[in-house]
């Protein structure tokens, strides 16, 4: 936002008949030395502003456009948002309403579910609600996302999407239900203007294995602003206790974002952990899912129209296939195979891939380089905690980084060449959620690569902003 906005109108009087007019002033501090571009700011200002627009000035004398923000922090008291680029400090003066400025706009949808597509200034993305089919065309969430400088999406095919949530529904233990495939999601406008778009998901996830985890809905909420790089979102889900891998899970998921450069191609081929990676190789669960898979593809001709479509997908190996081919087989969702045969060949396989989860050849492995995803054994590594992650290009440079407001206790990436799919999910081993619910969480895209610690030291370290007012 560095072209000056049109000149704003008078600022009205908020204070009482008779007495002077005050200034509203803000001071925003930054605790890091490096430089902010556009910078989402929030602040709030004592006395009731009408206008749905205004314009500051910064100390140096720039006007910045600032939203009013519909949710209201008290009676008697107005926020706002707006986006800054500065380093170090500088202050913010409310001069008055504005009526017109540049911002966030909307773009023909790609997607038939999509729910808006956004020109962020810096993102072109489309959100969608899903359609609940049971496929990867079906996912509500972000199922096409490209940075405007570079022009390439890491979507293309609509067959993925960031933003999904799985563990602990999406698991041997319940009956491997996915929620981003198998629900749709209805979608609540709460802030949109030109600075902020602000939008809350709401969804129920079906009914699989484990009775705890029936009847159980969600919500996402989704910020965007104009010009910034990155994004922010926070889910929240009904309270719920199980057991998954064997160990207790409560009020804990799985986060997973999904990208795609095509069979032969990864848009991020390293993955690194701030501080260093400390990591197992090699995913069992995975590959016992497989062979189970092809087990079951050696029995006789069945009536079960489901298990037979599965099977001529299936025909001719599923290396280069879509992840989804490895488990909709075993989904309870589908209908493939009864509900006995379902949790007999379930449980082998969750047996088997626990054992060999920790047997000693599984050693950890601690690297202070990024790790070569797709050289390891099945492409997947499982790094310990963390709260500040990348995966990048090492050729182009382009990175995509996450900050978590509290670490995940674990994560799953995969850089799977033969299909392009590449994945961040904040899950251990055997699909094993590791993240709090209501967890903050950023993600930043750009080219990153060579400096992504310091960028990932912004997301965690916002710019602290505190009130002055004279008059």
């Amino acid at each position: 936002m560095d072209n000056p906005l049109p000149r704003p109108e008078s600022m009205p009087n908020n204070s009482r008949e008779g007495t002077a007019q005050v200034t509203h002033t803000v001071v925003v501090s930054d605790p890091l030395p490096a430089k902010r571009v556009n910078e989402p700011i929030t602040f709030t200002l004592e006395g009731e502003f009408h206008e749905p627009l205004w314009t500051a000035r910064t100390r140096e004398g720039r006007d910045v456009l600032c939203q009013k923000l519909a949710q209201a922090e008290a009676p008697g008291r107005t926020s706002f948002v707006t986006v800054l680029t500065f380093e170090g400090e500088t202050e913010l003066t409310l001069m008055g309403p504005a009526t017109e400025a540049d911002g966030i706009t909307e773009l023909p949808p790609v997607e038939q579910d999509a729910f808006i597509r956004l020109d962020t200034g810096y993102f072109d993305l489309e959100m969608c609600v899903g359609t609940a089919q049971g496929e990867g065309s079906s996912k509500w969430g972000l199922r096409h996302f490209r940075s405007i400088d570079e022009g390439i999406d890491l979507l293309p095919s609509g067959n993925n999407a960031i933003g999904g949530f799985y563990g602990p529904f999406f698991t041997p233990e319940n009956g491997l239900i996915n929620p981003p495939e198998h629900a749709t999601v209805e979608i609540e406008v709460v802030e949109r203007g030109p600075v902020l778009h602000h939008y809350r998901m709401h969804g129920t996830i079906p009914d699989g294995l484990l009775p705890e985890l029936k009847d159980k809905s969600f919500v996402i909420d989704w910020w965007f602003t104009y010009g910034t790089p990155y994004f922010s979102r926070r889910y929240r889900v009904d309270d719920f206790q199980t057991v998954i891998n064997g160990r207790a899970v409560t009020n804990k998921i799985t986060v997973g974002d999904e990208f795609e450069g095509g069979q032969g191609e990864l848009v991020f081929d390293r993955f690194a952990a701030y501080g260093g990676t400390r990591y197992r190789e090699g995913d069992p669960y995975a590959e016992e899912l497989a062979n189970m898979v092809q087990e079951s593809l050696q029995a006789p001709p069945s009536s079960n129209e489901k298990f037979e479509a599965f099977r001529s997908q299936l025909t001719d190996g599923i290396a280069g296939a879509h992840w989804d081919l490895y488990w909709r087989l075993f989904c309870i969702w589908e209908g493939a195979l009864d509900e006995p045969m379902l949790r007999e060949r379930l449980e082998r396989v969750r047996t088997a891939a626990h054992i060999r989860a920790d047997l000693p050849d599984r050693a950890w492995t601690i690297d202070e380089a990024p790790i070569d995803v797709s050289a390891v054994p099945d492409e997947t590594i499982f790094p310990g905690p963390a709260n500040k992650t990348a995966e990048f290009h090492s050729s182009t440079g382009r990175a995509m980084i996450w900050w978590t407001g509290v670490p995940s206790g674990a994560f799953q990436i995969v850089q799977r060449l033969q299909s392009g799919w590449v994945n961040w999910g904040s899950n251990g081993e055997n699909e094993c959620p590791e993240l709090p619910v209501g967890t903050p969480i950023k993600t930043a895209y750009g080219q990153f690569a060579d400096h992504w610690e310091q960028v990932a030291e912004q997301l965690e370290y916002p710019p602290v902003v505190s009130k002055r007012s004279s008059s």
